[in-house]
């Protein structure tokens, strides 16, 4: 009975803090369909790192907070007030997820484990032998809270983001990931420290305090 009071109460406060927190109200006023569309957007203006005309990958895309902020920079103006972006879409963006996503217009959307082989094989035919600009990943895994088991999974997802950026992103391109602080933390920024010529650490304002995400940004693969 303690357990389901405690829980209980743990839910109320979360559900107080989302209601009350000041990027999902933003989200809300702007369009997006998710506050985590402000962490890509202070990365990207902090970095300067999405621009018109490039082919961006964005990997966990759902619920399409992401692909809607790159559809946002891509397009020729946005309409008044955020909303959604309106007019040609200058670039190409492909978003994947092991999860439906509601369409987001000019976005290309594959249903799929990007663990899975076959997945990432429909993703590079989908780029048609294209290099891509720009590979975000909001990718998680859902976590047992078993450190040793929960490192393993992160690394192993960050590990593929890795590997897909080396074989599929230009050799100035950037790729931006979702890292959790834990065991699996500075292997992750060794690791990236092996891939790129600058590595950064950021951790946006729009990611809760109590959280331990952080994100990644390896800019410019090193030579092979």
């Amino acid at each position: 009975m303690k357990d389901k009071v405690k829980s209980s109460k743990v839910n109320r406060a979360w559900i107080n803090d989302h209601v009350n927190d000041p990027y999902v109200k933003l989200a809300k006023l702007e369009g997006y369909r998710a506050r985590a569309a402000y962490k890509l957007k202070e990365i990207d203006e902090s970095l300067g790192l999405i621009k018109p005309g490039q082919l961006v990958v964005d990997l966990g895309s759902t619920p399409g907070a992401w692909s809607q902020y790159v559809r946002r920079k891509m397009s020729p103006r946005t309409a008044v007030g955020g909303g959604a972006a309106v007019g040609e879409l200058n670039g190409c963006i492909i978003a994947l997820d092991i999860l439906p996503m509601e369409p987001v217009e000019g976005v290309v959307f594959l249903l799929g484990d990007f663990r899975e082989p076959e997945v990432l094989q429909r993703l590079a035919n989908e780029m048609q032998g294209r290099q891509a600009d720009v590979v975000v990943s909001d990718m998680a895994p859902n976590l047992s809270g078993i450190a040793s088991t929960d490192a393993a999974r992160i690394e192993n997802l960050v590990e593929l983001a890795l590997e897909f950026a080396q074989t599929h992103m230009k050799a100035r391109g950037t790729l931006v990931a979702k890292v959790f602080h834990g065991d699996a933390y500075e292997l992750l920024v060794k690791r990236f420290r092996e891939v790129f010529v600058t590595v950064k650490r950021i951790k946006p304002k729009a990611s809760r305090d109590k959280s331990s995400e952080t994100f990644l940004v390896g800019i410019s693969l090193k030579a092979a």
